[in-house]
């Protein structure tokens, strides 16, 4: 990999799209055969999120796999830490480390654990898994961009149930008011949270007003459409300086790709047999082999 995104602007977008949505699905079913190893997981929560990711990081994001480090790279943070089973196999594939790295997945003394460690795994920013710290974070990272006179933008992941926690407003507050234009939210809208329908237990809506009314520009996409959400996160990323941080409410079905998961909300947590493995990875490929975005 190059030091560039990874969808090359002179590509044809058609291929582009094509090549997100194959990522997409390989970011599901790497998390199903993550998932069997450590015999229990977070489907559900990478599922409603694989578009999203896959086009961040294969298409949207500055990233050097060869110098982790780099002081210009993008940023991204992710308030649901327990989706990091979706980033491994995203990160090995772009050769910040080996694929086979993954398979000590949830093993005793292994780097790679149901949250992230950004002191154990190359290429991850933020150690997450307490919700609600992610877009604090981010933004100190902006804010220290700016102090240190860097242009990398920030990309922040948040569970539409973190929207229930108080610090959350906290910042976005101060990014509105430091005028983090660098900063891009993203809010995984997928209707429900470990206790069950996130309306149900703290309403949020009407969630984009009550963004904007935070000094925030606001963007809702449907999440599962790959041509939609590369179109607004390369916007986000490349417009004008302005002094108005982003948030991108993303309309998403949590297990989605799995007809079951999508229906049942227990999925938030679980574990699949081995022949119900099989079974749901043959679904999430077969949906992707007509073509249509899962």
């Amino acid at each position: 990999m190059n030091d560039t995104p990874h969808g090359d602007a002179g590509t044809d977008p058609a291929e582009v799209v094509a090549r997100l949505r194959d990522r997409a699905t390989f970011i599901r079913t790497e998390t199903v055969r993550l998932i069997e190893i450590a015999k229990v997981g977070h489907y559900s929560s990478v599922f409603s999120a694989a578009e999203i990711l896959a086009t961040l990081y294969y298409d949207v994001m500055h990233l050097t796999p060869e110098r982790p480090d780099d002081p210009d790279r993008d940023r991204f943070t992710i308030g649901k830490g327990h989706a990091a089973v979706g980033m491994y196999p995203i990160l090995a594939d772009l050769g910040y480390y080996p694929m086979s790295a993954l398979d000590t997945y949830a093993h005793l003394g292994s780097a790679f654990g149901d949250h992230p460690d950004m002191t154990k795994i190359p290429g991850i920013d933020f150690s997450s898994g307490s919700i609600g710290h992610a877009l604090s974070n981010g933004i100190g990272m902006a804010l220290a961009g700016r102090m240190e006179g860097r242009d990398f933008s920030v990309f922040v992941m948040l569970g539409d149930g973190e929207m229930q926690e108080g610090q959350v407003w906290e910042a976005a507050m101060s990014a509105a008011h430091h005028k983090l234009d660098r900063v891009v939210a993203i809010v995984d809208r997928n209707g429900f949270q470990l206790d069950g329908e996130v309306d149900d237990i703290i309403g949020i809506e009407p969630i984009a007003e009550k963004w904007r009314a935070f000094g925030w520009r606001v963007v809702e996409v449907d999440g599962h459409d790959v041509e939609a959400v590369r179109a607004v996160l390369r916007e986000a990323k490349h417009r004008e300086p302005d002094g108005v941080p982003t948030c991108v409410i993303a309309r998403t079905s949590k297990g989605k790709g799995v007809a079951y998961m999508e229906e049942e909300p227990g999925w938030h947590l679980g574990y699949l047999a081995p022949q119900d493995a099989e079974r749901a990875v043959a679904e999430i490929r077969n949906t992707k082999t007509k073509g249509a975005d899962v």
